[in-house]
C-alpha cells in the first residue's frame, strides 16, 4: 500500500458483493446494447433517471462511473490527458472525470472495458461549471447535450426531512414544483426526438411504486443500525451496497436487493454479531465516498474501537427519495424527489440540521468531514454543518482531501490526523 492509494475495505456482506457483481454484469449487457445501435444516456446524479427508465433508454451516472474509475486508479491517467488538452487537473474532479477519460484515445482500457459512446448528456446546472462540463463532453462524444434548470429554495423548514415523503407540495414550493415539472415535459420532448422512443406515464407510476418499495427498506436498515450497539455492520459494507442500486431504482432487481440487503442485516442483529467487537466509538463520515480507498474507514476499529457507522448513502435512501401520494401527478412527484437534492446536501439549515439529527439518532461520538476543496458544492455549508455539530458537543474533523483523486492523498498524514481526533477530541471528551 503506497502513500497514496489507500486499500481497499473488506466487505462482509452477501448484499455488498451481489452488488458488486451485478454492476459488472449489467454494464457488460448494456455495452451490448449500445453496441447494437441503441440509444446510451449520461446522467449527472441528480438528474430524474425515473425518465429515462420509464422510457427504457440505458444510462450510466457521471458519479458512478467517477467512483468506478477511481477504485480502479484511473484517476492520474484520465487527468493527465485532461492536462494535456491544456485545461486544469486539479479542480472538480468527481464531476469531471469522465469529461477527462474521453479525451484518452484507447477507450477500451477504462473500467470494464471502457465506457460506452454516449448519444445523450443530460446534467441539471446546479453549479457554474457543471454545465460547461457536460457540454464538452458530449462533444467530444458527438453526444446530443441536454441541461435542465436548477432551483434553490426561499424557505428554510424544520425537520424538511419527516415532511418529504407527504408533505412534498408545501416543502418544496408549488412555483419552484411548476417549473420543474415544466423542464421534465421539455425533457421528454427532447427524449421522444433523439430516440424516438415515446415516454408511457403508466411505466412512470411503475417506476415511482419499485423506487418507493427500495428506499423503504433503506429506511429500515438505517433505523435497525442507529439502535443496535455494536453495530452490525459499517460504511465499508454498506456504502457499496447502497450506492450501486441506486442508480438502479425503479427496477425489480433493485427491491429484491434492498429486501435482501435488509433480511441479511436483520440476521445479523437477531444474532448478536457485531461488525467491531470491541466498539467503543460511533463515527460518522460526511461528505462523499472516498473511492480509492474505503480499506480507510476499517482502520481505527482494532486499536480505538472506533467504527464507522453511517454514511449520507444510506441515509439519504432513507430520507430523501421516498414519494408517496404519486399516483394523480407521478411527474410532480418525481420532480419533489430531484429538486431538492442540492438543498439537503449542500444548503444550510437543510444540511446541518439533518446531519445532527442524524447524529443524534445513531448515537454518533464524533464526525470525519470530507470536503473537497476543489468542489465549490461540497465546501459551501462546511461552516456552518461543523459549527452546528460542535455547538452540540459532537466534535468534527474536517479532512482535506478528493474523493476520487489520490493524487495529493497522503495515507499517513491522514491516518494519523484521524488517530489525534479520536485520541484528543473524542477520548478526552468522553
Amino acid at each position: 500500500m503506497n502513500k497514496q492509494s489507500g486499500a481497499r475495505s473488506v466487505k462482509s456482506l452477501k448484499a455488498t458483493s451481489l452488488a458488486s457483481a451485478y454492476q459488472k454484469e449489467w454494464f457488460q449487457g448494456l455495452k451490448e446494447r449500445v453496441s447494437k445501435g441503441e440509444p446510451f444516456a449520461y446522467l449527472n446524479a441528480d438528474v430524474p433517471m425515473e425518465i429515462f427508465r420509464a422510457m427504457d433508454i440505458p444510462f450510466v451516472v457521471n458519479q458512478w462511473w467517477a467512483a468506478i474509475c477511481s477504485a480502479k486508479q484511473m484517476i492520474p491517467r484520465y487527468f493527465g490527458f485532461l492536462k494535456e488538452q491544456g485545461y486544469r487537473d486539479d479542480i472538480c474532479q468527481y464531476c469531471a472525470t469522465a469529461f477527462a477519460g474521453s479525451f484518452d484515445p484507447n477507450q477500451e482500457e477504462g473500467p470494464w472495458g471502457g465506457l460506452p459512446k454516449p448519444t445523450i448528456a443530460v446534467t441539471r446546472l446546479t453549479c457554474d461549471n457543471q454545465g460547461k462540463i457536460f457540454e464538452q463532453f458530449a462533444k467530444n462524444y458527438g453526444a446530443a447535450f441536454y441541461p435542465i434548470e436548477n432551483t434553490i429554495p426561499t424557505i428554510a423548514p424544520d425537520k424538511w426531512w419527516e415532511m418529504a415523503p407527504d408533505r412534498w407540495e408545501e416543502l418544496y414550493e408549488s412555483e419552484r414544483l411548476d417549473l420543474a415539472v415544466e423542464e421534465l415535459k421539455g425533457l421528454i420532448r427532447f427524449l421522444e426526438i433523439q430516440t424516438e422512443r415515446m415516454f408511457n406515464e403508466d411505466k412512470l407510476l411503475e417506476v415511482m411504486e419499485l423506487t418507493n418499495q427500495q428506499e423503504t427498506y433503506y429506511r429500515k436498515i438505517r433505523d435497525l443500525i442507529a439502535v443496535t450497539k455494536p453495530a452490525p455492520v459499517t460504511i465499508a459494507d454498506t456504502v457499496n451496497a447502497v450506492m450501486q442500486p441506486q442508480w438502479q431504482r425503479g427496477t425489480q432487481w433493485a427491491v429484491g436487493h434492498a429486501k435482501d440487503f435488509y433480511e441479511e442485516i436483520k440476521e445479523l442483529v437477531d444474532n448478536g454479531h457485531k461488525a467491531c467487537p470491541n466498539e467503543k466509538i460511533r463515527l460518522m463520515w460526511i461528505g462523499r465516498g472516498l473511492w480509492f480507498n474505503l480499506g480507510f474507514y476499517q482502520y481505527f476499529e482494532e486499536k480505538y474501537g472506533a467504527a464507522f457507522i453511517w454514511s449520507m448513502y444510506l441515509a439519504m435512501g432513507a430520507d430523501a427519495y421516498i414519494r408517496n401520494n404519486y399516483q394523480k401527478d407521478p411527474l410532480r412527484a418525481l420532480a419533489a424527489r430531484f429538486i431538492g437534492m442540492e438543498d439537503f446536501l449542500h444548503m444550510p439549515p437543510w444540511n446541518n440540521e439533518w446531519f445532527l439529527s442524524e447524529a443524534k439518532k445513531n448515537g454518533i461520538d464524533g464526525v470525519v468531514y470530507l470536503v473537497p476543496e476543489n468542489c465549490m458544492q461540497a465546501v459551501e455549508g462546511s461552516y456552518f454543518i461543523t459549527k452546528r455539530l460542535e455547538d452540540a458537543g459532537i466534535p468534527v474533523l474536517q479532512l482535506r482531501a478528493d474523493p476520487v483523486d489520490s493524487r495529493k492523498w497522503n495515507q499517513e498524514r491522514m491516518t494519523e490526523a484521524v488517530e489525534q481526533f479520536i485520541t484528543k477530541r473524542i477520548l478526552g471528551e468522553i
